[in-house]
């Protein structure tokens, strides 16, 4: 790079620097330059502020105008003073409150509650909660927080309303009938575009702590329940024992019941509850005065348009069947409801003998006015005669083998090592098969009483007709009877002992004793021996039975010892009007009369004996012709 090149770029950068220099505001004007700027700043500001604020205030409009029905009414509702409406018939009387319009309070009248009053209190505002809430656009709507300022009664119906009484309001309307059931008619008037289009539900949450009503809490939860009917016919529960929350129920139901063991508060849904319901149930401390924690979270059907009401109906009444029965046939839904399976009735082949017998002889026996406790007795004689026949046929049966038990020694002496005990057995089977007679006939005893004492095991702790009834030293039939309390619980025991247990297990050692002593009679060799074990065995069932059945009712332990009382009785008349001699001398004559028909056949259970008798036979030998081919082959090598 020359020298003039050098030159030109100085001058030319003095030259810039120059007019920057010169060119450059003073501080006034930079100052008022600044002051321009934050003025336009501080407008376009202002402006967008301004345009901000004006579409918030055309939003908020726009909501108001969509929501003033509902906030409205929320507004409306949401203040005032709970009022109180009664409702009664000669059987219930129900308390309504204006704050969320529901049954606040129910009194089943001429049954006696547990602290002694003349009327029972199911429920109170303390232990049930009812909510209906119905999810609009902008808001849910929960009837529990609105106030039905608005109310009429007239008679036996109670209309309740909330928000604008000649236009946009929530109506539920209820009526009582003649005994214990209630209908109830839920709409929303005037409301649609306050719902969305696709809206066809309402949410319902039900809560209550179930009151204890009788004086044995452990007997009583046993019989509390949370159930359910289900659309497609048949009942469930949950747990009586272990805690349920949040169970789904995964089918449509009919309806929910909150149980006690002789009271139920049920809500019965016209439109059925949708799927996926959720039930709770959750058992509650003894000396809480409560049994479980009940809770159901529904879903039915709801018209927002209000042309069809959301109809329900409540049952708040005592767990009768035929009461039940008949409530069914009032209600006016026309529905298959099977409300009477509320009183458990036992398994299948259990409830059919209580369905069809036991219901028919109690109420034959009730309409006489005969005392409870006289019933229980009629029962069990009834049921002792019916099965008397084959009663007295097994125990026959016992008792031939128990005169040829000498004569079978003797035929099996031979046979006394533990190798020959197969043989034994057969030789034993020859002679029964010989006399014409079945060894396995006196079992028959206890399996012919046995589906009868567990039909009266699921009877008699829901027969609500034994409650409050007296008789002898029993106070109430259907809670126990102490003849010693004391303050707390003892493992196993309790807090008091059952004079009517301790008879029925005293009743039950009777009976073991007497059946014992028979099957002994009838063993023979090492049987013999090791029936005297299995008795000892036998001697400890009624100790389990006295901790089992010390909570239970009088009434069912006074007919267990009823029942095993006259069983003995009847197992010892017999064995004192039976002739062994004479039976001996039977059996001698049938054994000559087989003699001399061998070509006889044999039928039932003989020949089924004789046919098992063959096959051991066979096998036994095919057993022994094994063992002497292997022996040859031993030898061999």
């Amino acid at each position: 790079m020359d020298k003039n090149t050098i030159i030109g770029f100085a001058l030319i950068a003095a030259v810039l620097f120059g007019f920057s220099w010169f060119g450059q505001p003073s501080a006034e004007e930079l100052e008022a330059q600044r002051i321009k700027d934050s003025i336009e700043t501080v407008t376009k500001q202002k402006a967008e502020d301004q345009r901000r604020i004006a579409e918030i205030q055309r939003q908020a409009k726009a909501m108001e105008a969509a929501m003033s029905d509902t906030t409205a009414l929320l507004y409306n509702a949401t203040k005032g003073t709970p009022q109180h409406v009664v409702l009664r018939n000669d059987k219930l009387e129900l308390t309504f409150s204006t704050k969320g319009a529901v049954v606040e309070k129910a009194v089943i009248k001429d049954f006696k509650d547990n602290n002694g009053g003349e009327d029972l209190t199911l429920f109170d505002k303390n232990t049930q909660k009812l909510n209906f809430i119905l999810s609009t656009k902008d808001a849910n709507i929960s009837t529990s927080d609105l106030y039905f300022n608005d109310f009429t009664a007239n008679g036996n119906t109670v209309t309740f309303i909330a928000g604008d009484k000649a236009g946009k309001n929530i109506t539920v309307t209820y009526t009582l009938g003649k005994d214990y059931l209630l209908h109830c008619s839920i709409k929303a008037n005037g409301m649609a575009g306050n719902f969305a289009p696709n809206t066809s539900t309402m949410d319902i949450n039900w809560q209550e702590n179930c009151r204890q009503l009788e004086k044995g809490f452990t007997f009583e939860n046993r019989y509390a329940s949370l159930t359910y009917h289900l659309t497609e016919g048949g009942t469930d529960y949950l747990s009586e024992t272990s805690a349920e929350i949040d169970e789904p129920i995964e089918e449509t139901t009919d309806w929910v019941a909150f149980k006690n063991q002789f009271f139920s508060a049920v809500m019965i849904a016209k439109d059925c509850y949708s799927t996926n319901a959720l039930l709770t149930s959750k058992p509650m401390e003894k000396g809480s005065g409560y049994l479980k924690f009940y809770e159901a979270k529904l879903k039915t059907f709801f018209d927002p348009k209000g042309v069809t009401p959301t109809e329900l109906e409540f049952y708040y009444g005592p767990n009768d069947f035929r009461l039940l029965q008949n409530v069914e046939e009032s209600s006016s839904f026309g529905k298959d409801l099977e409300l009477e399976r509320l009183v458990y009735l036992g398994w299948p082949l259990f409830r059919y003998i209580n369905r069809w017998f036991t219901l028919y002889i109690f109420d034959f026996l009730r309409s006489m006015s005969i005392p409870m406790g006289i019933i229980l007795i009629i029962i069990t004689l009834i049921l002792k005669a019916i099965t008397y026949p084959m009663v007295k046929k097994s125990y026959m049966s016992s008792a031939k083998m128990r005169v040829l038990r000498p004569k079978l020694e003797a035929a099996t002496k031979q046979f006394d090592k533990p190798e020959d005990a197969m043989q034994k057995q057969q030789a034993m089977m020859q002679m029964y098969s010989e006399y014409g007679v079945s060894p396995l006939s006196g079992c028959l005893p206890m399996l012919i009483q046995m589906p009868i004492w567990i039909a009266m095991f699921n009877f008699v702790p829901n027969a609500i007709q034994l409650r409050g009834q007296s008789f002898l030293w029993m106070d109430d039939l259907s809670t126990y009877d102490p003849i010693i309390e004391w303050g707390t619980d003892l493992w196993l025991i309790g807090d008091h002992i059952s004079l009517t247990c301790v008879l029925f297990c005293a009743a039950n050692l009777l009976y073991s004793w007497l059946s014992m002593r028979q099957q002994r009679d009838q063993m023979v060799g090492q049987q013999a021996e090791q029936m005297k074990m299995m008795q000892w065995m036998m001697m400890l069932m009624p100790l389990m039975f006295f901790f089992m059945f010390n909570d239970y009712s009088s009434g069912l332990n006074f007919y267990y010892f009823v029942s095993l009382f006259f069983s003995a009785a009847i197992m010892w008349l017999l064995r004192k009007t039976t002739d062994d001699e004479k039976l001996l001398a039977i059996l001698e004559a049938k054994r000559e009369e087989n003699k001399k028909n061998p070509k006889k056949k044999l039928s039932g259970l003989a020949a089924r004996l004789q046919a098992m008798q063959q096959q051991q036979q066979e096998l036994q030998r095919q057993r022994e012709e094994l063992q002497r081919k292997n022996e040859k082959l031993r030898n061999r090598h």
